[in-house]
Protein backbone atom coordinates (compact mmCIF):
# COMPACT_ATOMS: atom_id res chain seq x y z
CA UNK A 1 0.00 0.00 0.00
CA UNK A 2 1.43 3.55 -0.96
CA UNK A 3 1.96 5.21 2.03
CA UNK A 4 1.00 8.76 0.58
CA UNK A 5 -2.64 6.98 -0.40
CA UNK A 6 -2.62 5.75 3.10
CA UNK A 7 -4.18 7.87 6.10
CA UNK A 8 -4.82 5.07 8.94
CA UNK A 9 -1.45 3.64 9.37
CA UNK A 10 2.62 4.09 8.98
CA UNK A 11 4.32 1.35 6.79
CA UNK A 12 4.64 -1.72 8.71
CA UNK A 13 7.18 -4.72 7.54
CA UNK A 14 6.22 -8.71 7.82
CA UNK A 15 7.36 -12.12 6.71
CA UNK A 16 5.00 -15.13 6.40
CA UNK A 17 8.27 -16.59 7.35
CA UNK A 18 8.98 -14.61 10.55
CA UNK A 19 7.14 -17.44 12.36
CA UNK A 20 7.27 -21.56 10.81
CA UNK A 21 5.79 -24.74 12.05
CA UNK A 22 7.48 -27.40 14.16
CA UNK A 23 8.37 -25.09 16.78
CA UNK A 24 8.14 -27.07 20.24
CA UNK A 25 4.96 -25.48 21.86
CA UNK A 26 6.87 -25.87 25.46
CA UNK A 27 9.70 -23.45 24.07
CA UNK A 28 10.03 -20.57 26.28
CA UNK A 29 10.56 -18.30 23.18
CA UNK A 30 7.36 -18.00 22.01
CA UNK A 31 8.45 -18.36 17.73
CA UNK A 32 4.90 -17.94 16.50
CA UNK A 33 4.01 -14.46 17.60
CA UNK A 34 5.35 -13.19 14.50
CA UNK A 35 2.83 -15.00 12.84
CA UNK A 36 -0.07 -14.13 15.23
CA UNK A 37 0.61 -10.56 15.22
CA UNK A 38 0.36 -10.22 12.19
CA UNK A 39 -2.82 -11.51 12.04
CA UNK A 40 -3.96 -9.37 14.87
CA UNK A 41 -2.89 -6.64 13.29
CA UNK A 42 -5.45 -7.67 10.02
CA UNK A 43 -8.41 -8.53 11.81
CA UNK A 44 -8.56 -7.10 15.39
CA UNK A 45 -10.79 -4.31 16.20
CA UNK A 46 -13.46 -2.69 18.22
CA UNK A 47 -15.93 -5.44 16.82
CA UNK A 48 -14.08 -8.34 17.06
CA UNK A 49 -12.34 -7.43 19.95
CA UNK A 50 -14.48 -4.81 21.96
CA UNK A 51 -13.09 -5.73 25.51
CA UNK A 52 -9.71 -4.55 24.04
CA UNK A 53 -9.64 -2.62 21.08
CA UNK A 54 -11.22 0.77 20.11
CA UNK A 55 -10.32 0.81 16.65
CA UNK A 56 -12.98 1.08 14.00
CA UNK A 57 -11.36 -1.33 11.56
CA UNK A 58 -8.77 -3.33 11.49
CA UNK A 59 -5.34 -1.30 11.75
CA UNK A 60 -3.76 -3.19 8.66
CA UNK A 61 -6.87 -4.15 6.00
CA UNK A 62 -4.71 -6.75 4.34
CA UNK A 63 -1.48 -8.88 4.44
CA UNK A 64 -1.02 -7.41 0.64
CA UNK A 65 -0.94 -4.01 2.91
CA UNK A 66 2.61 -5.00 5.00
CA UNK A 67 5.75 -4.22 3.03
CA UNK A 68 8.30 -7.53 2.98
CA UNK A 69 11.74 -7.66 2.52
CA UNK A 70 14.18 -9.23 0.78
CA UNK A 71 14.34 -12.69 0.07
CA UNK A 72 17.03 -14.58 2.01
CA UNK A 73 19.64 -15.10 -1.04
CA UNK A 74 19.04 -11.62 -1.82
CA UNK A 75 20.35 -10.56 1.70
CA UNK A 76 23.27 -12.89 2.08
CA UNK A 77 24.54 -11.26 -1.26
CA UNK A 78 23.84 -7.69 -0.26
CA UNK A 79 26.60 -6.89 2.30
CA UNK A 80 24.38 -5.66 4.41
CA UNK A 81 24.98 -8.16 7.51
CA UNK A 82 28.75 -9.38 7.32
CA UNK A 83 32.25 -7.72 7.29
CA UNK A 84 34.06 -6.29 5.85
CA UNK A 85 30.76 -3.61 4.99
CA UNK A 86 28.61 -5.07 7.30
CA UNK A 87 29.00 -5.22 11.45
CA UNK A 88 28.88 -8.81 11.91
CA UNK A 89 32.02 -11.03 11.98
CA UNK A 90 32.13 -12.97 8.74
CA UNK A 91 33.17 -16.40 10.35
CA UNK A 92 30.66 -16.56 12.89
CA UNK A 93 28.17 -15.52 10.38
CA UNK A 94 28.91 -18.19 8.21
CA UNK A 95 29.14 -20.87 10.55
CA UNK A 96 25.53 -19.78 11.56
CA UNK A 97 24.36 -19.89 8.16
CA UNK A 98 25.97 -23.34 7.70
CA UNK A 99 24.56 -24.58 10.71
CA UNK A 100 27.67 -25.67 12.38
CA UNK A 101 27.63 -23.12 15.64
CA UNK A 102 29.30 -25.36 18.17
CA UNK A 103 26.60 -27.16 21.10
CA UNK A 104 27.86 -24.28 23.08
CA UNK A 105 27.38 -21.34 20.63
CA UNK A 106 23.84 -22.87 20.48
CA UNK A 107 23.13 -23.39 24.26
CA UNK A 108 23.67 -19.59 24.88
CA UNK A 109 21.54 -18.40 22.18
CA UNK A 110 19.17 -20.48 23.40
CA UNK A 111 17.53 -22.37 21.03
CA UNK A 112 20.01 -25.30 20.89
CA UNK A 113 19.59 -28.29 18.99
CA UNK A 114 17.20 -25.84 16.49
CA UNK A 115 19.93 -23.19 15.71
CA UNK A 116 20.79 -25.50 12.84
CA UNK A 117 17.29 -25.28 11.35
CA UNK A 118 17.00 -24.10 8.02
CA UNK A 119 14.13 -22.46 8.77
CA UNK A 120 15.28 -20.88 12.10
CA UNK A 121 18.40 -19.36 10.33
CA UNK A 122 16.09 -18.09 7.02
CA UNK A 123 13.96 -16.27 9.54
CA UNK A 124 16.76 -14.82 11.44
CA UNK A 125 17.66 -13.45 8.10
CA UNK A 126 14.83 -12.19 6.70
CA UNK A 127 14.41 -10.27 10.48
CA UNK A 128 17.21 -8.43 9.99
CA UNK A 129 16.36 -7.39 6.24
CA UNK A 130 12.70 -6.62 8.05
CA UNK A 131 14.62 -4.06 10.08
CA UNK A 132 16.63 -3.06 7.14
CA UNK A 133 13.49 -1.98 5.10
CA UNK A 134 11.96 -0.61 7.56
CA UNK A 135 14.68 2.27 7.80
CA UNK A 136 14.57 3.33 4.58
CA UNK A 137 10.71 3.30 4.64
CA UNK A 138 11.36 5.59 7.89
CA UNK A 139 13.55 7.80 6.27
CA UNK A 140 11.10 8.46 3.41
CA UNK A 141 8.41 8.44 5.17
CA UNK A 142 9.13 9.50 8.74
CA UNK A 143 8.04 6.67 10.82
CA UNK A 144 7.81 2.61 10.27
CA UNK A 145 7.96 -0.48 12.29
CA UNK A 146 8.79 -3.93 11.86
CA UNK A 147 6.30 -7.03 12.73
CA UNK A 148 9.75 -8.75 14.15
CA UNK A 149 13.34 -7.52 15.04
CA UNK A 150 15.17 -6.20 18.40
CA UNK A 151 17.78 -8.61 18.76
CA UNK A 152 19.85 -6.46 20.90
CA UNK A 153 21.61 -9.54 23.13
CA UNK A 154 23.96 -10.36 19.80
CA UNK A 155 26.90 -9.63 19.28
CA UNK A 156 29.36 -9.48 16.78
CA UNK A 157 30.58 -12.74 16.67
CA UNK A 158 27.88 -14.53 19.14
CA UNK A 159 24.17 -15.03 19.85
CA UNK A 160 22.45 -14.92 23.25
CA UNK A 161 19.76 -14.58 24.69
CA UNK A 162 17.14 -16.09 22.11
CA UNK A 163 18.77 -13.66 19.77
CA UNK A 164 21.21 -14.84 16.93
CA UNK A 165 21.46 -11.45 14.12
CA UNK A 166 21.46 -8.05 15.74
CA UNK A 167 19.46 -5.88 13.19
CA UNK A 168 19.84 -3.21 15.30
CA UNK A 169 23.50 -3.09 14.35
CA UNK A 170 23.25 -4.25 11.04
CA UNK A 171 20.45 -0.82 10.04
CA UNK A 172 21.88 1.42 12.34
CA UNK A 173 25.54 0.39 10.02
CA UNK A 174 23.34 0.46 6.75
CA UNK A 175 21.59 3.99 7.20
CA UNK A 176 25.54 5.31 7.96
CA UNK A 177 27.07 3.70 5.17
CA UNK A 178 25.85 5.62 1.95
CA UNK A 179 27.93 3.36 -0.36
CA UNK A 180 26.40 0.35 1.60
CA UNK A 181 23.00 1.57 1.20
CA UNK A 182 23.20 2.85 -2.07
CA UNK A 183 21.63 6.42 -1.33
CA UNK A 184 18.67 5.33 0.04
CA UNK A 185 19.51 6.96 3.37
CA UNK A 186 21.32 10.15 3.30
CA UNK A 187 22.81 12.26 5.50
CA UNK A 188 22.36 9.75 8.84
CA UNK A 189 25.89 10.22 10.51
CA UNK A 190 24.21 9.62 14.22
CA UNK A 191 21.91 6.43 14.97
CA UNK A 192 20.46 6.41 18.42
CA UNK A 193 18.91 3.33 19.80
CA UNK A 194 16.11 3.82 22.20
CA UNK A 195 16.02 0.02 23.75
CA UNK A 196 13.32 -0.28 26.63
CA UNK A 197 12.93 -3.76 26.30
CA UNK A 198 13.18 -5.14 30.28
CA UNK A 199 16.69 -6.60 29.33
CA UNK A 200 19.82 -4.78 29.16
CA UNK A 201 20.56 -4.08 25.76
CA UNK A 202 23.78 -5.76 26.14
CA UNK A 203 25.17 -6.91 22.46
CA UNK A 204 24.28 -3.66 20.96
CA UNK A 205 26.69 -2.25 23.17
CA UNK A 206 29.44 -4.30 22.29
CA UNK A 207 29.55 -2.90 18.83
CA UNK A 208 32.67 -0.97 19.42
CA UNK A 209 33.53 0.22 15.84
CA UNK A 210 30.13 1.82 14.86
CA UNK A 211 29.94 3.52 18.20
CA UNK A 212 33.85 4.33 18.65
CA UNK A 213 33.00 6.35 14.98
CA UNK A 214 30.50 8.10 16.53
CA UNK A 215 28.04 6.06 14.49
CA UNK A 216 25.75 4.61 17.17
CA UNK A 217 24.80 5.54 20.39
CA UNK A 218 22.86 3.41 22.56
CA UNK A 219 19.92 3.86 25.44
CA UNK A 220 19.25 0.50 27.47
CA UNK A 221 16.21 1.30 30.15
CA UNK A 222 15.91 -2.37 31.55
CA UNK A 223 15.00 -3.93 34.70
CA UNK A 224 18.71 -3.85 36.75
CA UNK A 225 18.19 -7.46 38.42
CA UNK A 226 17.31 -8.81 35.13
CA UNK A 227 19.16 -10.50 32.55
CA UNK A 228 21.82 -10.47 31.84
CA UNK A 229 23.42 -10.78 35.23
CA UNK A 230 27.02 -9.48 34.05
CA UNK A 231 25.92 -6.22 32.22
CA UNK A 232 27.51 -3.90 29.08
CA UNK A 233 28.42 -0.75 29.35
CA UNK A 234 25.67 1.45 27.22
CA UNK A 235 25.86 5.12 25.92
CA UNK A 236 23.18 5.54 28.46
CA UNK A 237 22.41 2.86 31.01
CA UNK A 238 18.99 3.36 32.98
CA UNK A 239 18.35 0.19 35.65
CA UNK A 240 15.36 0.50 36.96
CA UNK A 241 13.82 -1.94 40.29
CA UNK A 242 11.91 -4.58 40.42
CA UNK A 243 7.96 -4.04 40.63
CA UNK A 244 8.91 -0.52 38.74
CA UNK A 245 5.73 1.05 38.08
CA UNK A 246 3.94 2.77 35.05
CA UNK A 247 4.57 6.83 37.23
CA UNK A 248 8.34 5.68 37.87
CA UNK A 249 8.38 4.52 34.62
CA UNK A 250 7.91 7.18 32.27
CA UNK A 251 9.50 9.76 35.16
CA UNK A 252 12.78 7.68 34.07
CA UNK A 253 12.00 7.67 30.41
CA UNK A 254 11.48 11.02 29.87
CA UNK A 255 14.26 12.13 31.53
CA UNK A 256 16.80 9.73 29.55
CA UNK A 257 15.40 10.28 26.45
CA UNK A 258 15.33 14.03 26.40
CA UNK A 259 19.31 14.07 27.47
CA UNK A 260 20.45 11.58 25.00
CA UNK A 261 18.23 13.32 22.46
CA UNK A 262 20.00 17.14 23.49
CA UNK A 263 23.60 15.22 23.68
CA UNK A 264 23.28 13.14 20.46
CA UNK A 265 21.17 14.66 18.27
CA UNK A 266 20.71 11.66 16.61
CA UNK A 267 19.72 11.66 12.58
CA UNK A 268 18.26 8.47 12.77
CA UNK A 269 16.55 6.62 15.68
CA UNK A 270 15.87 2.85 16.18
CA UNK A 271 13.63 2.07 18.85
CA UNK A 272 13.47 -1.24 20.85
CA UNK A 273 9.68 -1.62 22.24
CA UNK A 274 9.96 -4.80 23.93
CA UNK A 275 6.78 -5.81 25.79
CA UNK A 276 8.35 -8.21 28.74
CA UNK A 277 8.16 -4.55 30.74
CA UNK A 278 4.76 -5.91 30.99
CA UNK A 279 3.38 -6.47 34.95
CA UNK A 280 2.42 -10.23 33.52
CA UNK A 281 5.23 -11.26 31.72
CA UNK A 282 6.99 -14.40 32.95
CA UNK A 283 10.67 -12.90 32.20
CA UNK A 284 9.51 -9.48 33.36
CA UNK A 285 10.18 -8.44 36.78
CA UNK A 286 8.70 -4.70 36.24
CA UNK A 287 4.81 -3.60 36.99
CA UNK A 288 3.97 -2.23 33.59
CA UNK A 289 0.74 -2.01 32.53
CA UNK A 290 -0.63 -2.26 28.95
CA UNK A 291 -1.58 1.18 29.16
CA UNK A 292 1.65 2.03 30.43
CA UNK A 293 3.32 0.53 27.30
CA UNK A 294 1.19 2.58 25.27
CA UNK A 295 1.54 5.54 27.18
CA UNK A 296 5.79 4.88 26.72
CA UNK A 297 5.19 4.17 22.64
CA UNK A 298 3.37 7.13 21.77
CA UNK A 299 5.66 9.07 24.15
CA UNK A 300 8.47 8.08 22.31
CA UNK A 301 7.51 7.58 19.02
CA UNK A 302 5.82 11.26 18.75
CA UNK A 303 8.95 12.62 20.26
CA UNK A 304 10.96 11.68 17.18
CA UNK A 305 8.62 12.63 15.04
CA UNK A 306 8.06 15.97 16.36
CA UNK A 307 11.64 16.68 16.67
CA UNK A 308 11.54 15.41 12.73
CA UNK A 309 13.49 11.82 13.47
CA UNK A 310 13.35 9.10 11.54
CA UNK A 311 12.10 6.56 13.52
CA UNK A 312 11.85 2.65 12.90
CA UNK A 313 10.26 0.73 15.98
CA UNK A 314 11.05 -3.30 16.12
CA UNK A 315 8.80 -5.39 18.65
CA UNK A 316 11.64 -6.49 21.02
CA UNK A 317 10.93 -9.45 23.36
CA UNK A 318 7.34 -10.59 25.28
CA UNK A 319 6.81 -13.97 26.85
CA UNK A 320 3.56 -15.25 27.51
CA UNK A 321 1.76 -18.57 27.64
CA UNK A 322 -1.11 -17.60 25.81
CA UNK A 323 0.55 -16.25 22.84
CA UNK A 324 -2.60 -14.57 21.47
CA UNK A 325 -2.51 -11.88 24.52
CA UNK A 326 1.17 -11.48 23.69
CA UNK A 327 0.20 -10.64 19.18
CA UNK A 328 -2.08 -8.03 20.91
CA UNK A 329 0.31 -6.03 23.00
CA UNK A 330 3.09 -6.26 20.68
CA UNK A 331 0.84 -4.77 18.60
CA UNK A 332 0.75 -1.51 20.33
CA UNK A 333 3.68 -0.67 19.03
CA UNK A 334 2.01 -0.49 15.58
CA UNK A 335 -0.85 1.12 16.79
CA UNK A 336 1.03 3.49 18.13
CA UNK A 337 3.03 3.99 14.92
CA UNK A 338 -0.35 4.83 13.52
CA UNK A 339 -1.62 7.74 15.66
CA UNK A 340 1.70 9.73 15.37
CA UNK A 341 1.20 8.85 11.54
CA UNK A 342 -1.85 10.04 11.66
CA UNK A 343 -1.60 13.13 14.28
CA UNK A 344 1.33 14.13 11.90
CA UNK A 345 -0.46 13.80 8.36
CA UNK A 346 3.19 12.11 7.45
CA UNK A 347 1.33 11.04 4.42
CA UNK A 348 1.76 14.55 3.22
CA UNK A 349 5.30 15.01 4.43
Amino acid sequence: LDPYLNRFHAPIVNHERYSFPGWPETHTFPMDKFERLAHALTTNCKASQPEWSTLPRPLVRSSLDFFQPLDFHDVISSGWIQQPTGPIDASYFHEFLSGQLSEEDARIIGFREHVSRPELIERTVLEVAGTVLAVQLAFRYGVASNVAGGTHHARPDAGAGYTILNDLAVAANYATDEKLNGGSVEGVKRVLVVDCDVHQGDGTAHFEDLGGSGRLFTLSMHCESNYPLRKAKSTYDVGLPDGCNDEEYMIALRDIVRKAFKDVKPDLVLYDAGVDVYEGDKLGRLNISENGIRQRDRWVLDQCVTKGIPVVAVVGGGYDRDVDALARRHAIVHEECAYVWRKHKLWES
